[in-house]
This record gives structure tokens, C-alpha cells and sequence, in this order.
């Protein structure tokens, strides 16, 4: 089981691999959620409304059982997370980050997060001190990205 961050969505489709050029691309991602796979809290969605492209938007509408609720035991553990790695948080957003959510859903379901982030040694300068893929590594939770699922699940295109 995949728990996908909001950055996956924006590079996928905002960014690189737009969805009139990439078709199979989202085929494929279409039978990973279909198959109960390829999951995503709540507030991703809310992320994407509030930052996505429109084009996003509209595609994130039409996959309503990609986003699942926020359910207790996934908000005590994201609460856990974001006490433990407080700036993880981004203070500065008009919204609640699903950052620390991505990671317990994760971790509950013994899945794999998927997120564009780069750890802070990857960083020239660092924002804060952890980001997705830093948090996931110190708990034990693997991290990969969008090239990480392609050869996860052996795609060759």
C-alpha cells in the first residue's frame, strides 16, 4: 500500500508528466488506486485544492476513493510524528500540513510513502530541519518518489 504526499501529485501532473502526454502513466496509477493501493489522507486533497493546478483539481475530484478519512488512530500517530518533528510542520501555511498524516498512514498500514521531498542533506539551504523522506527514514517507514514507484512496480515504458 502506497501513501502518496501532495508533492507526487504536483510533480506528476503539474509539473512532468502531464496527463494528455504521459496516458499509461495514469492508466497505471488509475489501477493502483482502483485495487485499494494507492492511497492518500484527506488533507492531500485539501493541499491540492488549496495548491494544485486546476487540471488537478478536476482529476483529484474524479478519484474520490483515492482519499481516505483521517481516522483516530492515524491522527494520534500524526500527532505523535508532529510533536517528535515539530518543524515538519510549516508554520507559515494557510493550511494544515498532511505531511506527518502521509507518514502514519504509512506506518499503521506497514506501507510505503510516496513523495517528491528530498531529504535535507539533499538541500542547499534547509527550510527546517526534517522533511518527509528524513521523518520516514528515523521511523523505519520507507520513502520513495515517483521513479521509486516506476521501479517498484517494474513499469517500463
Amino acid at each position: 500500500m502506497y501513501s502518496v504526499d501532495t508533492s507526487f501529485f504536483m510533480d506528476w501532473q503539474a509539473r512532468y508528466y502531464p496527463l494528455d502526454v504521459f496516458v499509461s502513466l495514469n492508466t497505471r496509477i488509475g489501477q493502483l488506486i482502483r485495487a485499494g493501493d494507492f492511497r492518500a489522507v484527506e488533507l492531500v486533497k485539501e493541499e491540492i485544492n488549496a495548491v494544485g493546478t486546476p487540471d488537478l483539481r478536476t482529476w483529484a475530484g474524479g478519484h474520490k476513493n483515492l482519499f481516505v478519512p483521517l481516522v483516530p488512530d492515524v491522527q494520534l500517530e500524526a500527532a505523535a510524528i508532529e510533536a517528535r518533528y515539530p518543524d515538519l510542520l510549516d508554520v507559515k501555511s494557510p493550511y494544515q500540513s498532511a505531511d506527518a498524516y502521509v507518514i502514519a498512514f504509512a506506518k499503521l498500514q506497514a506501507g510505503v510513502v510516496i513523495s517528491q521531498e528530498t531529504s535535507v542533506h539533499e538541500k542547499r539551504n534547509p527550510g527546517k530541519n526534517h522533511y518527509i523522506p528524513d521523518v520516514c527514514r528515523d521511523l523505519g517507514v520507507p520513502c520513495i518518489n515517483l521513479l521509486g514507484l516506476m521501479r517498484k512496480e517494474n513499469w517500463k515504458f
